[in-house]
């Protein structure tokens, strides 16, 4: 197999723990609003949850792209009134706190130096559905070494349509059979093959994405498969 020269990452899940991270600052978020009998992990989940219709019209071209911040805090409103909050009682400082909270997740213990790792002999970016400022506002939260930073505001669609794939390809002047996907879900990578990607599955127990309640388990034949990103990059480092 051909080297690859760049590779992507996809983030949320793979590169940071979302879920851990947006639950926790859901069950603060219900403590200062007199809502803790809430269950912060349910109500985070159900926020996800409505992610994947959401931008089902933007991907399919019959709706101008946002970003990710407005779509998560329409989602976040209907999540909240699906809770019995009532949007008009809640400060709106508060719902634009809960809201950022996308911009702060936390990295994977493996992450920081896996990626460090890596970039000694890669080009090394994310490849996410994020858009541009907010990657760049979770990468200085929690010190994660991109060379360089590509937004889902760049390609202007939604993974796992593959014009995702092939802007960032482009954007970093390199074809796809010289990069590599790295991504903790099986559609992401699925997506990445069919535009002749090389793929790498990273096994991340907390990382289901429950707005794809219908994906199976992982039982694909991918490039490579690990169970954390310091593992991938020994492997890659050895070739």
């Amino acid at each position: 197999m051909t080297k690859p020269e760049v590779l992507f990452f996809d983030v949320l899940g793979t590169v940071v723990d979302w879920r851990g991270s947006i639950a926790a600052e859901v069950s603060s978020f219900l403590a200062r609003n007199n809502a803790a009998h809430i269950d912060a992990g349910a109500l985070a989940d159900a926020w996800v949850g409505r992610y994947d219709s959401s931008v089902e019209p933007i991907r399919r071209g019959l709706q101008s792209f946002a970003t990710l911040d407005v779509v998560n805090l329409s989602n976040l409103e209907g999540t909240l009134e699906e809770f019995g909050l009532k949007i008009s009682e809640l400060p709106h400082a508060e719902l634009v706190h809960l809201n950022q909270a996308w911009h702060r997740l936390k990295p994977w213990p493996d992450s920081v130096k896996g990626i460090s790792n890596m970039k000694e002999r890669f080009v090394v970016a994310p490849l996410s559905d994020g858009h541009t400022r907010l990657l760049v506002n979770m990468a200085k939260h929690g010190g994660l070494p991109w060379d360089t930073v590509i937004g889902a505001d760049i390609s202007r669609t939604y993974k796992p349509m593959p014009q995702a794939y092939l802007r960032a390809c482009e954007v970093l002047g390199v074809k796809p059979h010289n990069a590599m996907l790295i991504a903790a879900h099986d559609y992401d990578l699925r997506a990445a093959r069919e535009c002749g990607f090389k793929t790498a599955l990273v096994v991340r127990e907390n990382a289901r994405d429950p707005s794809k309640t219908g994906e199976p388990a992982s039982n694909e034949d991918w490039d490579f498969s690990v169970g954390n990103l310091i593992e991938l990059a020994n492997i890659l480092l050895a070739a």
